[in-house]
């Protein structure tokens, strides 16, 4: 019965900190996009994620792929699921958003910088690779 009642605990904590990582990430909407950013002057897509989580309570690593090392491969996206990407196919994600439900995301694009995108966006769809639960 203890180990029910600290899975429930972990589950609503892990909720608790996805719901807060994506309310940072929205309010850093409009934010241009930096190389090597890591705070609200500029994001790249990694440092979106990393600044985030870590404001909700949650240490990343720095780069997509490091991150993307980390959590659990999922195949259901929930809010809060980190969705990777990588150009030609390659193993390797090299960028990182943040999914935030009906089939959106949030991320820092070098284009529009922070910004939403959906995840059948003809661009992004055809780069994704998977998605973890961190």
């Amino acid at each position: 019965m203890l180990v029910t009642a600290s899975f429930a605990g972990d589950q609503v904590e892990a909720a608790s900190y996805h719901t807060k990582a994506i309310k940072v990430a929205k309010s850093e909407l409009g934010t241009k996009y930096k190389t090597g950013g890591i705070s609200s002057s500029g994001f790249d897509c990694s440092g979106l994620v990393k600044y985030s989580y870590q404001k909700a309570g949650k240490n990343l690593p720095r780069t997509a792929a490091d991150i993307y090392k980390k959590g659990k491969k999922v195949k259901s996206l929930q809010k809060g699921d980190l969705m990777f990407f990588a150009p030609n196919k390659a193993k390797k994600p090299t960028h990182v958003a943040i999914y935030i439900g009906n089939n959106e995301f949030i991320h820092s694009s070098s284009s529009k910088g922070v910004s939403y995108a959906k995840t059948n966006n003809s661009y992004w769809k055809p780069k994704y690779i998977g998605a973890k639960r961190i």
